[in-house]
């Protein structure tokens, strides 16, 4: 089965750009089939925009894993993927969903660092029994955090 995660944004270009370095994942370049979509007429100039030089779509931008096969014609991934799509609401509330991530043991401080020169901000630590994790947002607010151990695991 394939599947992609697909995040509410406000601007998922920026989201794209901060979880493709966040992650180390590729920014899909979807500017070959927005061109042939273009030149055929079945899209409009209104629906799609320019991000770093090349036509991307104004509503959606996406992320891949750099060593996943992706389509070469539409510059869409065939893996591990996150599609950004632009929603006009703000968010409401608690997120249903966030991500953990495990830079390593030794890694956290360094790349919470990092992560927050790209623009994420840190809400809180938490240290428990059962483990230590720093709790952060990125530009989009959508929470994640970070793990100082890989072993352990959020309590149930």
């Amino acid at each position: 089965m394939h599947w992609k995660l697909v995040i509410d944004a406000a601007d998922p270009h920026r989201q794209a750009a901060f979880w493709g370095a966040a992650l180390d994942y590729t920014v899909e370049d979807h500017s070959i089939l927005i061109g042939n979509l273009l030149s055929a007429g079945a899209v409009t100039p209104d629906q799609v925009t320019e991000v770093d030089g090349r036509r991307a779509w104004l509503t959606l931008a996406a992320v891949r894993h750099p060593e996943d096969p992706h389509d070469p014609v539409s510059g869409t991934g065939l893996g591990r993927r996150i599609l950004f799509q632009r929603v006009p609401e703000p968010k409401q509330g608690k997120n249903r969903l966030h991500l953990d991530l495990h830079p390593g043991p030794d890694a956290r401080a360094t790349t919470v660092a990092r992560l927050e020169s790209l623009g994420a901000t840190t809400q809180h630590e938490v240290a428990e029994p059962g483990g230590s994790w720093v709790v952060m947002q990125d530009p989009n607010t959508l929470d994640y955090q970070f793990w100082s151990d890989p072993r352990c695991r959020p309590p149930p």
